[in-house]
């Protein structure tokens, strides 16, 4: 029989992790899963105790938690594939505020459906990105630095990730009503773009860049279809370009990003590719990596996509997220 190690995040949706468990336990246990579950206390505990997990011998690694949770778990279990640990599947049972990264991979919001789609067991190999920088300073989080960051999501530079830092300001509101309010004070603090050269496989773009999202997956902040034809299993990173607008503009593009539509507008540009290099000609990079902080004020960052890195449990079809 499979052994689960389920990762809580306490504290993640304001509290909703935390107020998860029992039900979390009730479920599993009427789906005859054989799980151990452990509460995280600290930043970056989640990635070590995937770690430890895969170490361990379990066969499932489950993120009960939000954006920055599953991230942590996915570093984890990728450092212990580095170690040797392989063929450890991941899933995550979205109770956070954003829940992007398990969007982009399939997966349902919610603790009844996480678990029925973990019980049902349906899995899809998907690709994982790294991010290296020179920028990336101090480390957040004890061994960070060694390696860069892996990523399940994407990666946003500029506006979106000036927006994701605006929406954990906002202790007062959670989920996609967050990000809004957020996009409306982001509008009058990030305007200046900086002079980005952005290097993508064997092309180069250099242009003030009001925002660059590169995905692996679909959505940024609950609702902002950064790539909407994205596929985590495609082999490909989507790549959103915006070039500097006017304020007045960027309110009439949000809406095309919340419905996807924004590759039909003059300023984006859309492109795959498979390794970018993004480097600030003037000014500075602000960024974050599936949610979670990477810089404020960085100079460069190199992504590149692992193709068939790690099995997700999720659902069968997109229509059921």
């Amino acid at each position: 029989m499979a052994k689960y190690r389920v990762i809580v995040n306490p504290i993640s949706g304001r509290g909703t992790g935390g107020r998860s468990v029992p039900l979390i336990e009730e479920l599993l246990r009427g789906y005859g899963l054989d799980f151990d579950l452990t509460l995280t206390e600290r930043p970056w505990h989640a990635a070590e105790l995937a770690r430890q997990a895969a170490r361990d011998g379990y066969d499932v690694v489950v993120a009960a938690g939000g954006d920055g949770t599953a991230n942590e778990v996915l570093n984890g279990l990728m450092l212990a594939k580095e170690e040797g640990h392989a063929g450890v599947a991941m899933n995550v049972i979205s109770v956070g505020r954003g829940n992007d990264l398990a969007f982009g991979m399939v997966m349902p919001k919610g603790v009844e459906a996480g678990c029925k789609v973990l019980a049902e067991g349906h899995r899809r190999l998907v690709d994982v990105g790294k991010l290296s920088t020179p920028a990336y300073g101090p480390p957040q989080y004890p061994g960070v630095l060694a390696y860069g960051r892996y990523f399940g999501n994407g990666v946003g530079v500029g506006f979106d990730a000036v927006v994701g830092f605006e929406a954990l300001k906002l202790k007062w509101l959670t989920g996609f009503p967050s990000y809004i309010v957020a996009v409306l004070k982001t509008v009058f603090l990030y305007y200046h773009a900086p002079l980005l050269r952005i290097e993508h496989d064997s092309e180069t773009t250099t242009q003030p860049c009001l925002m660059v999202s590169t995905m692996n997956g679909r959505r940024f902040g609950g609702g902002f279809m950064m790539a909407p034809q994205g596929e985590p299993d495609d082999g490909w990173f989507d790549c959103c370009i915006v070039r500097q607008v006017s304020r007045p503009r960027v309110f009439t593009l949000v809406p095309h990003f919340m419905k996807g539509t924004q590759a039909t507008q003059p300023e984006v540009k859309m492109v795959q590719a498979r390794r970018i290099v993004i480097t600030a000609e003037q000014g500075s990079i602000p960024a974050h990596i599936d949610g979670e902080t990477v810089c404020t004020e960085g100079q460069q960052l190199t992504l590149e996509l692992l193709p068939k890195q790690i099995e997700m449990i999720c659902a069968t079809e997109r229509a059921a997220v």
